[in-house]
């Protein structure tokens, strides 16, 4: 559920007062920069004193091409332009990243630096993207502030869900700079955001709570790994990267999560209810026993064969060891929750990672399972990287149902994950 894009030439000549807090993720200020003048929107940047920690003055005006302001006390820059003037001479205030600090100080009126002093002084809309620590982002003290200045009118894009440079996985991180810019352009055009407590935002047609709370949802990632003795397996490519993003942006969402994991280097994430599993029937069993819920979601790169006898040893080379394995099929889990006929999810959507006719074996595929509606994209070798994007931080996908086609352009797993989150919880409601 995304909000209606503008043509840039309708945005000219916007100006976004862009103030740059002093996160580890204000690196991706730059992108979101560039973004912002392709759009043909004027920007113009201010940077906290510890924003020069992640980013430098120059790296900031080679890309929004204009002066970059940090000083409350400057002669030369109020003489040029007074620290007021520079906060209504935008058309909109974006605040990248919203740190949990800056976020105090907007709530509590705060205004001992050019950054809070321009947020204080302002009579122009404020959307801000915050980002920091999971825990950070939980706790009271910032919820609070969160809802204070929601209560003020302040919008919010983001936290996005997903690995954190601290080492933990969750809610906390900076919304990827299309989603920002997605949201710049709704408030420019006078569309309504409603921000959401967890990150989530939606258009003025939503209720402005969670759009998944009450809900359960159940989602495999990871791939499996079929045993052939006690030290060999079979395995497909998967580094569950997507499959949690998903999971993390449903809990963001109000969701009850379930995340039934197979191997994976990636820690759980916050707020969701993480199974571990190995192999393809213990996942099986695993999603009956998480059943009930209301959107089922598999991601999971489920190997589709075991073998049919696994050695209790490990198999030797030239001493006796079979010259093929007989390999027996895998349970569909997809399939098999689509076809309930008791307590079927609401929702039920599957994943085809093709190499080959993409599309075509994802039509045939929604067909074949029995689903509403199937994520596919192309998993083929890229260059010297085998699994293509698998393992990737990026992801290009196709979503598929009886009406047709979507394709979305190339975004991070994590904006995918938003992406598809919210337009399942939109299909829910209706």
């Amino acid at each position: 559920m995304q909000p209606n894009s503008l043509q840039p030439n309708s945005l000219q000549p916007k100006r976004i007062l862009l103030i740059v807090g002093g996160g580890i993720a204000a690196y991706k200020v730059l992108d979101l920069c560039r973004l912002i003048r392709r759009k043909g929107l004027l920007v113009r940047a201010v940077m906290t004193k510890t924003a020069g920690e992640f980013v430098t003055p120059l790296s900031l005006g080679s890309v929004t091409g204009d002066k970059v302001y940090g000083e409350l006390f400057s002669l030369t820059d109020e003489a040029e332009m007074g620290h007021i003037e520079l906060s209504r001479d935008a058309d909109l205030v974006v605040v990248a990243p919203a740190t949990a600090n800056l976020l105090a100080k907007m709530a509590h009126g705060l205004a001992d630096d050019l950054a809070t002093t321009l947020l204080l002084a302002t009579d122009k809309k404020v959307l801000a993207a915050p980002a920091m620590n999971l825990r950070m982002w939980a706790h009271p003290a910032t919820r609070r502030n969160v809802e204070r200045l929601t209560a003020d009118g302040v919008t919010f894009i983001g936290p996005a869900s997903g690995s954190m440079a601290c080492g933990e996985f969750g809610v906390g991180r900076l919304a990827e700079p299309p989603a920002i810019l997605a949201a710049i352009e709704t408030m420019l055009s006078g569309d309504t955001l409603i921000p959401l407590p967890d990150g989530a935002w939606a258009d003025a047609g939503d209720s402005g709570r969670r759009p998944l709370s009450g809900r359960h949802v159940i989602v495999t990632s990871g791939p499996t790994h079929e045993p052939i003795d006690p030290v060999r397996y079979i395995a497909n490519r998967s580094s569950g990267k997507q499959g949690h993003a998903i999971a993390a942006a449903a809990a963001a969402a109000g969701a009850r999560v379930t995340l039934v994991s197979g191997p994976v280097a990636l820690p759980d994430p916050f707020g969701v209810t993480t199974v571990h599993v190995e192999t393809a029937r213990e996942m099986q069993d695993a999603v009956d026993r998480a059943m009930p819920c209301d959107i089922f979601i598999g991601a999971a790169a489920v190997a589709d064969w075991r073998t049919g006898d696994v050695a209790g040893q490990k198999l030797k080379k030239g001493h006796g060891n079979p010259s093929e394995l007989t390999l027996v099929e895998n349970p569909d889990i997809l399939a098999g929750v689509a076809r309930r006929t008791v307590a079927r999810p609401r929702l039920v959507v599957g994943f085809a990672a093709e190499t080959t006719d993409v599309l075509a074996h994802a039509k045939a595929k929604l067909a074949r399972k029995g689903c509403d509606l199937i994520v596919a994209n192309d998993v083929s070798t890229s260059g010297e990287t085998p699994g293509g994007v698998m393992g990737q931080a990026t992801n290009t996908v196709h979503l598929i149902d009886r009406d047709g086609i979507e394709s979305w352009p190339t975004m991070g797993k994590e904006a995918i994950a938003e992406r598809l989150v919210a337009r399942l919880a939109a299909m829910l409601a209706k």
